[in-house]
């Protein structure tokens, strides 16, 4: 449904340059993550460290910001958003900076207080639009930001493969210090101040922040310990987040000022929004972790030709954000939101059934179908949830649709990478051979598909939830 233009203000130079700032901070919590998994096999020669050990590299930025991002949201909730994102984007640079020590004990542990500044910048910033803009105009934003994280997955094995090969490990992280003190500087100058909390310090959960946070690191280790042989520790582990979420939920409804009230995620809406959402980005890392294996074992291509075929993904999400969010801003943001849905069903359903001989081309088709629904999903789900938040949550339910994403990312990794495995395995052929990777990749996408009619029909059930309550 088309909203009337001319009731919209016209967006002002000020509200641009805070976009802008905005989107520079979120280029740079994603550029953090994509970029260091370039330096793995480095990282393990300079150290003369197992793939395990520096593996932690990685995994310590996602489990900082995976267990911190809801802490983060509303922290800025009752404490005044601005000041908590610039102390992230100084606290994520000066990380970087900590990180080229050559120490692989001090380059984890600084990663892990890079995704605690991330985790600030990821939360605040989606927060912050809400803030800066009027409703008919929220999808572009969220587009906007949505391209940004995009351009800065995308960028990152491609800068840090330059960056190792001319001037060594070191710059890899060091190479977010200049750009961490351009943006502290541009979010300063441009973002207008926020409304001072009346909130003291002392209603901060502390206690429901730990719990939550046990939970959550419990569950990431579950899904990464082993290298994907489940065993007696990921059970250990499962049973500790089961433990930990129990304990958080009692925790909550005894609490004056809980962390997360639990009649929020009674409304259909958020609720229906995050599991899309983790749905859709388990999804989107199928391509990531099964892809690499499909272009070299059954198309054969060379590291330099799989490295050019995997961009393509992250570039059609940087190209289409903008478009998908001004998609959203002209006809609605949930029929957009089944929209993007029945793309990606559309590219996971080729994937599923795509033959050897369809090649490159047949492969990058139905990847950028896939990636441009997952840029279009994005942006209207985003904007669903957050226009009818309360400024007082925002940073709140910004922290929970981040966090359902990253735990669609670390879902996604694990059970895909499984069932790719299993199918490979199963499929009775040479492990490695064309045919196995074939059968692999069709079995991956089969399950992805599924996941992706399971997302639709809970956007279908939320709207009419919405509708029936009104």
């Amino acid at each position: 449904m088309n909203r009337d233009k001319q009731s919209v203000p016209a967006t002002t130079a000020g509200e641009r340059h805070a976009l802008l700032s905005l989107s520079l901070a979120m280029l740079l919590s994603a550029l953090g993550t994509s970029i260091a998994n370039v330096a793995l096999p480095t990282l393990s020669e300079v150290f003369s460290a197992s793939f395990q050990q520096v593996q932690w590299v990685v995994l310590s930025y996602l489990l900082a910001i995976t267990t911190l991002i809801v802490s983060a949201g509303r922290l800025g909730d009752l404490f005044g958003r601005r000041p908590l994102l610039l102390f992230g984007v100084g606290l994520f640079t000066l990380a970087s900076l900590l990180s080229t020590y050559p120490s692989l004990p001090v380059l984890i542990a600084a990663r892990a207080v890079q995704g605690l500044g991330a985790a600030l910048m990821m939360a605040l910033s989606m927060a912050y639009v809400a803030d800066l803009v009027p409703r008919e105009r929220t999808g572009s934003a969220m587009g906007l930001l949505g391209t940004a994280s995009a351009i800065g997955t995308a960028m990152g094995p491609s800068l840090g493969g330059l960056l190792i090969g001319t001037l060594g490990w070191q710059s890899v992280f060091a190479a977010n210090v200049p750009l961490g003190i351009v943006t502290f500087f541009l979010l300063q100058r441009h973002l207008p101040a926020a409304p001072p909390r009346q909130m003291a310090r002392s209603h901060f959960d502390y206690t429901g922040t730990l719990l939550l946070s046990l939970t959550l690191a419990a569950y990431a280790l579950a899904m990464t310990v082993g290298r994907g042989d489940w065993g007696l520790r990921n059970n250990a582990l499962l049973g500790l987040t089961l433990l930990a979420a129990t304990l958080f939920v009692v925790s909550q409804q005894r609490a004056s000022a809980p962390l997360v009230k639990l009649s929020l995620l009674g409304r259909p809406l958020l609720l229906a929004g995050m599991a899309m959402s983790t749905l859709v980005t388990a999804v989107v890392m199928a391509t990531l972790v099964v892809g690499p294996f499909y272009l070299t074992q059954a198309l054969g291509l060379s590291t330099t030709r799989l490295g050019l075929v995997m961009s393509a993904g992250p570039l059609v999400a940087a190209v289409s954000g903008v478009p998908a969010g001004q998609l959203v801003d002209h006809y609605g943001s949930h029929p957009m939101t089944l929209l993007g849905l029945l793309l990606m069903l559309a590219g996971s359903s080729a994937l599923a059934l795509l033959p050897v001989a369809a090649g490159i081309t047949g492969y990058v088709a139905a990847l950028s179908t896939t990636t441009a629904g997952y840029a279009l999903f994005q942006a209207a789900n985003n904007t669903q949830v957050m226009v009818g938040v309360t400024a007082e949550q925002r940073g709140l339910v910004s922290g929970l649709l981040n966090l359902s994403r990253n735990l669609g990312l670390i879902t996604g990794t694990a059970a895909m990478g499984a069932v790719f495995a299993m199918a490979s395995k199963s499929a009775a052929l040479p492990a490695g051979s064309p045919q196995a990777a074939s059968s692999g990749l069709h079995a991956t996408f089969a399950v992805a598909a599924a996941l992706i009619v399971l997302a639709l029909l809970l956007g279908l059930r939320s709207r009419v939830s919405q509708m029936q309550t009104v």
